[in-house]
């Protein structure tokens, strides 16, 4: 893997990058519309400038308990396979810029948590972010995306 830039945020204590080229924007959490029948991860829909965005509890969508918002808290709107979600993240932290050679492959279980949207582990310093993979996030949500959209 080549150098790569990535937007760090945070979950609980644990800290996950997405790849700076899908990010669209960072914004503090606004009134989010609940959409019936909705997945307990998809906590409804924001109006973005006149575009309709899903947004995804990231902590939920991992089986973690629901993000509280705080001061801190943001939605993470990201780009994948043509369509925008918002992330909600308990904070957003910093962008780093990762060597070649920073990344490891993820561990094939981690705690129960699908690790096929893991793309790997970084290790900065003494400090260890998860990859997340948003296609791999995605595709798994597409169908429970599309009902909330």
């Amino acid at each position: 893997m080549s150098e790569s830039q990535i937007v760090v945020c945070e979950l609980g204590d644990g800290r996950y990058g997405l790849e700076i080229g899908s990010v669209f924007e960072i914004i503090r959490v606004q009134e989010i519309t609940a959409v019936p029948q909705a997945p307990a991860f998809v906590d409804g829909v924001v109006n973005l400038r006149g575009r309709i965005v899903p947004v995804v509890d990231l902590a939920r969508r991992f089986g973690m308990p629901a993000i509280k918002p705080t001061k801190a808290t943001r939605i993470i709107v990201v780009a994948a396979q043509g369509t925008r979600v918002g992330l909600i993240v308990d904070g957003v932290s910093e962008v780093l810029i990762l060597p070649d050679g920073a990344v490891e492959p993820a561990p094939e279980t981690t705690a129960g948590i699908d690790s096929s949207c893991f793309q790997g582990i970084a290790k900065v310093g003494d400090r260890l972010i998860i990859l997340l993979d948003l296609g791999a996030l995605l595709d798994h949500a597409s169908q429970d995306l599309t009902v909330a959209a």
